[in-house]
């Protein structure tokens, strides 16, 4: 295992590695994100038909919104065992508690059934949820980071980045595949189950697949030295590493908001303020998805390169870029929207530029749990206002989301100016 660590090439080993993390991954994006998909329908299940129903959607839309604020409680539990005990341990531990309230939602009576209850069972799983998911992300980071050989680093976290958006992807084609088979009438009736039961019972498969999955080589080091954190991994990142948070939180900002944008925003304004049908808006979705995976693995290539302070700043300007060309193509004709939507999907690499240079800036025996804090902070305040205040902004203004693009593009090319000089650990 320790051998391993010295590796300058990229090996078959480490795709299998690679594979494995992405599964669980994908699943936990999966159950979190079909959410999103659904959430016109979930409006209709969960709140009185008496309210109106733009009001309806954007209480559908908070308890998705709630989900994240439960991220930076979770993950900082998850991230203390995952840097005192293990990586590889927290890894099943994250899928499970994904996977339970996934099921649960699946099973859950609406508010034709049971009133107030079926929103606050809703938002109670929404919550567990979103623990899990804190503890997901920045553990798999680190753990796919730490098994790399050193000069691919940057290219595995974006076929991992890619993997886990994968995740976006599988929600897009089950709401397709659910959309085009029954009428609107059967899925609000009962149809609308389906991805959330199928999401379960594949993340109960995870669990059981992820057993395979070996403990990271540098972690193994750190335990083998009696060099892993005495004190609470918390207190030595506070005590010693403030200086690192700040460029965490402002570039775990700009990957929420290439999300947001692209996924969660985008595919709710075809439908709502253009018309679009539900079934088309999934289908275009996807396509837009499976560039994005396409653009992180470039990304992440790129940053081996150049750099990844370089790649970050390179794809700040792009992602404005991007989303501006998909702002114009909005009302256009479907081919024209597809083509702007791939362009978009390719230009957000900064998704997978990110991680390249937040995995090294704090050292491995509290990585866990200082890329945790910061990014479950910064990306819960941004997931939990930012589709909210975008869907109010198009509501008012077809240009919102140019605008605010630009807006981050600004922060990632200050970010790179500002903290392009910090110490980073290359473990």
């Amino acid at each position: 295992m320790l051998a391993q660590e010295q590796s300058v090439s990229f090996s078959l080993r480490d795709y299998k590695i690679i594979a494995l993390s992405i599964l669980g991954g994908a699943l936990e994006v999966y159950d979190f994100i079909i959410f999103v998909f659904l959430s016109v329908t979930i409006a209709d299940v969960f709140f009185p038909a008496s309210i109106p129903e733009w009001l309806r959607l954007l209480e559908s839309m908070a308890i998705f919104s709630v989900g994240y604020l439960a991220r930076p409680l979770g993950g900082i539990v998850i991230a203390h065992f995952s840097d005192k005990i293990g990586r590889k341990h927290m890894f099943n531990f994250t899928v499970l508690f994904m996977a339970m309230p996934c099921l649960l939602i699946g099973f859950l009576p609406g508010y034709a059934q049971i009133g107030l209850w079926a929103p606050l069972l809703l938002l109670l799983a929404r919550l567990i949820q979103g623990a899990a998911l804190g503890g997901e992300v920045p553990n798999a980071w680190v753990f796919v980071a730490e098994h790399a050989p050193r000069q691919h680093r940057g290219y595995a976290l974006g076929l991992l980045q890619a993997g886990l958006t994968l995740g976006y992807m599988l929600a897009a084609l089950t709401t397709t595949l659910i959309t085009s088979r029954y009428t609107q009438d059967e899925i609000t009736l009962w149809a609308w189950r389906i991805p959330f039961i199928v999401g379960g019972i594949f993340g109960f498969i995870s669990v059981w697949l992820r057993r395979w999955l070996n403990e990271t080589p540098i972690f193994l080091r750190l335990k083998q030295n009696k060099q892993l954190a005495t004190r609470l991994p918390l207190s030595e990142i506070l005590r010693h590493h403030r200086s690192a948070a700040i460029p965490t939180a402002l570039l775990t900002a700009m990957i929420a908001s290439a999300v947001i944008m692209a996924i969660v925003v985008t595919p709710i304004a075809l439908q709502k303020f253009y018309g679009m049908n539900a079934s088309d808006t999934f289908e275009i979705s996807c396509i837009a998805i499976l560039c994005l995976n396409i653009g992180c693995v470039i990304a992440g290539k790129i940053s081996d390169y150049l750099g990844a302070w370089r790649t970050i700043a390179l794809y700040s300007v792009l992602l404005a870029i991007g989303t501006t060309i998909l702002t114009l193509a909005l009302d256009a004709s479907p081919r024209v929207l597809i083509i702007s939507y791939i362009i978009a999907g390719l230009l957000s690499g900064i998704i997978s530029a990110v991680p390249a240079v937040v995995v090294q800036l704090f050292p491995a025996r509290v990585k866990v749990t200082g890329i945790s804090l910061i990014y479950n902070i910064s990306y819960s305040i941004c997931s939990s206002v930012m589709p909210l205040a975008l869907l109010a902004l198009l509501h008012y203004h077809r240009w919102g989301m140019a605008l605010f693009s630009w807006g981050v593009m600004l922060v990632g090319l200050l970010t790179v100016y500002m903290f392009r000089k910090t110490p980073l650990y290359t473990d």
